[in-house]
Formats: structure tokens, sequence, C-alpha cells
């Protein structure tokens, strides 16, 4: 599979493939897929996904704990998992073909077998089939993202927070896999597998053992993902439409906030040089499935200490979403009049939508 074309700098409107992203954050690396015994008819429904992953560079590792159904999917290529030399082995069977079926035991000690297994293999992601989805909170509102601390802190008191209590000691056995290394664990329906795998917004709840979030400035292997979010959020209506040159500027000054170290879980970039030593920060947006983790907060920490550094007196933002507009004020920014922001900003602006604009400015302590 060819890499994703580069997205063009005259047309806002070029398609980005949310798929063809993370088809390339997989590539080279290789995910453990785990179906219970109870859940052996998630093996036809998860084939479109596993041909996929492999025709875009992945390798995937089936556990089950059914010998009949590891031997139709990965025919040839089935081990048990209580192998002396599972790693090596593993290795030359996934040389030769990247889907491998590994037995692993049945009833109460298929969770622990799957935890050593993925262990051993230093596997970077493993994702669990289960048709009652991720977790969901005492609301019953889905958990779409949660590190290790917050889940502990969902576990206390016998699962008070948590919408019933029916799978408490298979959310226990997640933290368990985190605490023993594992770097992150998904848990899905087989009908949600391609979902949660391709989309941003996923469909089950994705656990990673820290929260590894790293804020830094987008390098240009990030473009791509960067530049689809800036034209879904100008759909939405809540970024404003602009050049291809005032675009280009964006990029050129944005930042990320990653988790795990790959996933980009939203973006903003400082566009300094505005009169009167002041900075706008611009095409801040938080992707939906990190909606309430932090990373909102996070950029905007991030543009205020660059802004900083480059001896700037104020920063400022504009929005026409008044929920936006509280989540700046939420961070020490103050409503103002338009005419308290640099009189650049306006020039060419849209008539209409500045009838709509609210804006924001914060003063820089030195």
């Amino acid at each position: 599979m060819s890499p994703i074309p580069p997205a063009s700098n005259a047309d806002l409107s070029v398609p980005f493939s949310e798929r063809e992203f993370y088809l390339c954050e997989f590539r080279g690396r290789t995910l453990a897929i785990a179906v219970p015994a109870e859940e052996t008819e998630a093996f036809a429904k998860i084939r479109p996904v596993l041909d996929d992953l492999e025709a875009g560079g992945s390798s995937v590792a089936l556990l089950s704990p059914d010998a009949a159904a590891l031997d139709e999917h990965a025919p040839g290529s089935v081990l048990s998992g209580q192998l002396s030399l599972l790693e090596a082995e593993a290795w030359r069977r996934l040389r030769r073909r990247p889907r491998l079926g590994i037995l692993a035991p049945g009833g109460e000690g298929f969770v622990a077998g799957c935890r050593e297994v993925a262990l051993r293999l230093g596997i970077f992601k493993l994702v669990w089939i289960d048709r009652r989805g991720g977790l969901r909170g005492a609301n019953g509102s889905r958990h779409s993202f949660l590190d290790l601390a917050e889940l502990h802190a969902l576990l206390e008191g016998e699962g008070n927070g948590l919408a019933n209590t029916d799978r408490l000691a298979f959310w226990r056995e997640v933290a368990v896999m985190l605490e023993a290394g594992l770097p992150a664990v998904n848990v899905c329906g087989a009908d949600g597998l391609d979902e949660e795998l391709f989309t941003y917004a996923g469909s089950g709840t994705l656990f990673t053992r820290g929260r590894y979030m790293d804020l830094r400035r987008l390098g240009i292997d990030d473009f791509d993902a960067a530049h689809h979010l800036i034209h879904r959020g100008v759909e939405e209506g809540f970024l404003v439409a602009r050049s291809p040159e005032e675009v280009d500027a964006i990029l050129a000054s944005a930042f990320g906030a990653f988790v795990e170290g790959r996933h980009l879980a939203g973006i903003g970039a400082l566009l300094p040089g505005g009169e009167e030593g002041s900075g706008e920060i611009a095409a801040l947006s938080t992707l939906t499935r990190f909606l309430g983790e932090g990373v909102g907060g996070s950029l905007l920490g991030f543009a205020c200490s660059r802004a900083r550094d480059l001896e700037l007196s104020y920063v400022y933002a504009c929005t026409t979403s008044e929920r936006v507009g509280a989540f700046f004020e939420r961070n020490g920014f103050a409503a103002v009049a338009q005419d308290e922001l640099p009189a650049a900003k306006w020039r060419g602006y849209d008539r209409e939508r500045r009838s709509r604009v609210r804006c924001y400015r914060r003063e820089l302590e030195t």
C-alpha cells in the first residue's frame, strides 16, 4: 500500500481518510486480538478488519481457546500459548504470514493466559472482543478513553462509578494488564472493531497504562491529520474558513497533544506577529474521543508558554461557540470587545461571521 498522499495546499476539500491514517500508524507493528469462547462467532465479523490490517503492513496475533476457529482463520499458523520459546517461533511464523493464532487456556484462565502471551510478545495493543462494548459510567455514557489512574478511580467503592457492576471483575483484570506492562488495551464489540481501530471516535474504550500526553510542535508527518481536522472544523462551523496561505501559516506554527506518543488528541496554533506584541490562538480542536480528558487545557497551556518564550504581551482567541467561549474563560481568558483585539484581525474578515464572533483575551505575566 502506498503512503498517504500529501494534502493539497490549494484545496481545503482534499479528503483525508482516518482509516488510512491509522493503518499507517499500525504499519510494521503487531496487534493482539483476544476472542473469548463466548465470542467465537466474532471471527467471521472481524475478518475484513484483519485483511485490512495485513494489507496495510500490520501483523495480528489472534488469541482464543477455540483451536478449530484459530485453525480456520489462521490455517497452518497456530501455536500454543504455553510454548517454551513462543517469542522466537511467533516471530518466524509472522515473517512468513502476518496472521498468527495462539491457543490460550479456556475458562477462568483465559484472561491471565492472554495477558501472559501479550507481555511475552511485547504487544503494543491488545484488543478484547466483547459484544457488550466498552466501559460505561454511572450515567450510562461510554468512556472512550481512560488511563490506569482514572480506571482505578472508577473501580473504587465496588464500581460505584460504573453503570453496572456485572463486569467489575473484568475491568479489574484490565487494570492488572496495564499494571503488568501492557501499553494499551481496547475493549469493543466485534461489530465495532473497524470503528474502534480506524476512527478518532472509536466504538469502545481505549485504556492506557499512563496518560502519555505528549505536547509538541507538529512535524511534517502530522500535517495530513492536522489539515483534515482544520477542514472538518470549518465544515462544522467551529473554525473560520482560511485561505491556503493562512492554513500554511497555521500548520507551520501548529502544535498537538499526542496520547501514547502516536494518537493525535488535539491541535492548536499560535500565530504571533500581531500588533502590540499579541498572538492569536487559532485552529484549537480536540478530537471527540478525548473530550473531557484535559486535552484542550493542555493545548492552551502549551500555547501560553510558547507566547511567553516569544515575549508576547497577550494572547487572544475568537469563536462563535458559547461552549468554547466558556472553555476559554475557565482557562484564564476574559471576554472582550472586538476592538480590544488587533485591527489586523478584522481585515477581510467575513462580515456575517464577525457579527457572531465572541472574543477572548489573556494577559501574559512575565
